[in-house]
């Protein structure tokens, strides 16, 4: 299916997939901006602005907001990450239109009111202690500190409390004056929609979305020398977390890290699931994951299990890992994964927010679009050999290790 592409006098880039069978909707405004972009003294600011524009914008309330979406059955939402921003709405087709007002009012109108921001502060002070008391969380964000070190990627997306405590409305306001701009966004939509009423609605609503002030950004991380941190707490289970290195988000052997990583530990029929879950019995959870980013990537192994159980589950993983890079994959686990990877693909493409997020994401970071025939076409291009060469590259690596749990740091003695 072709795409409807734009790109807006002021750089806006704009990618449309219509889905003419389907009744409802999706759009979103994709900022380039997150914690990968935050300079020193502003972490946490990609986070804590995409809360507060939520609070009231030059023409709607903080409540009005909340009311409009839901008062045609829509909606509305937002999310930060390491390297990107969205605003998103889902309605049904006919409502399109204040799916995209409101979206895109947000992302270009907002107040920063103070006493907003003053209790909004609260909110995310909460969710950095919810994130601090989720063990499984947080051995992540402490992953990658071991694995990145002290660089823009590894910080966390939520910031500090000390940070957040002291931000004021001209640290809001500033940062979006710099980062919120048109030749930095994109907007997505997917869905049931007529591309004249989208270009006119384009125009009305963000064609005065001034271009000027971007602060120049980007990424550049280094490579380190992995390494492994603890973190005590007084808790029932140790979290255990490896991270190999990965690849970066447009390199195209990702086709090949992904089916590897399903017979790796990325399903229930997993060489890393089979044995730990399976035959030991010794962690109820057990998976392996890839994460990519602009510049960097890294496959990160995840298990949870009593704290006189770890050292042995640790041991398990690797000995998992060796046997996995010594023998390979074999051809029955290759066939059935790339036909897992080929389902995993439609099935998580069979909605309008998700086709709206994946092309809005890649156009974003990499600046263009693929088909779900062409990401078939690659997933059928992957050879046995190609997948295996990738497979004993990864896992052969030095990899980076990261604890939390009682008795963590005396652990790493044992397992690092």
């Amino acid at each position: 299916m072709a795409f409807d592409l734009l790109t807006m006098p002021n750089g806006l880039r704009v990618v449309g997939e219509r889905i003419p069978h389907f009744r409802s909707v999706s759009v979103g405004l994709w900022i380039g901006t997150g914690s990968q972009h935050e300079q020193s003294g502003e972490a946490g600011l990609s986070h804590f602005l995409e809360h507060m524009v939520f609070k009231g914008t030059e023409k709607r309330s903080a409540r009005q907001i909340a009311e409009e979406m839901d008062a045609v059955g829509g909606q509305l939402n937002a999310f930060t990450s390491k390297e990107c921003t969205c605003f998103y709405a889902k309605t049904v087709d006919e409502h399109l239109d204040l799916a995209m007002d409101v979206v895109c009012d947000l992302a270009t109108h907002p107040t920063f009111d103070p006493k907003e921001l003053e209790k909004e502060k609260g909110v995310v002070l909460e969710e950095i202690s919810m994130a601090e008391d989720t063990p499984e969380d947080l051995v992540h964000e402490i992953l990658m500190l071991a694995n990145y070190g002290d660089q823009p990627v590894a910080r966390p997306i939520l910031g500090t409390a000390e940070k957040i405590s002291g931000y004021r409305r001209e640290n809001l306001a500033d940062y979006w004056k710099c980062m919120y701009r048109p030749q930095n966004a994109v907007l997505s939509i997917a869905g049931n929609y007529d591309w004249a009423q989208v270009q006119a609605l384009l125009e009305a609503h963000l064609g005065a979305w001034a271009p000027e002030g971007l602060r120049a950004h980007g990424c550049d991380t280094q490579s380190v020398a992995p390494t492994c941190l603890a973190r005590e707490k007084e808790i029932e289970q140790v979290h255990i977390c490896l991270g190999f290195p990965g690849l970066s988000i447009g390199d195209p052997r990702n086709y090949e890290l992904s089916l590897f990583n399903s017979v790796y530990g990325g399903a229930m029929s997993s060489r890393l699931f089979q044995k730990i879950r399976e035959e030991s019995g010794m962690a109820y959870t057990v998976y392996s994951y890839p994460n990519a980013y602009t510049d960097c990537g890294m496959l990160s192994v995840y298990a949870a299990t009593n704290p006189d159980t770890a050292a042995q589950v640790y041991e398990q993983i690797l000995e998992v890992t060796r046997a996995f890079a010594r023998e390979g994959l074999t051809r029955e686990e290759f066939n059935m994964a790339r036909e897992q990877l080929k389902a995993s693909f439609i099935l998580g493409s069979e909605s309008t927010s998700s086709r709206m997020q994946s092309n809005g994401r890649r156009m974003l970071l990499m600046n263009e679009t693929r088909t779900e025939s062409e990401v078939i076409d690659r997933v059928n291009a992957i050879t046995f050999e190609s997948a295996n060469d990738l497979m004993r590259a990864t896992l052969t690596a030095p990899h980076s290790l990261a604890l939390v749990g009682k008795g963590a740091k005396a652990l790493v003695k044992q397992m690092y």
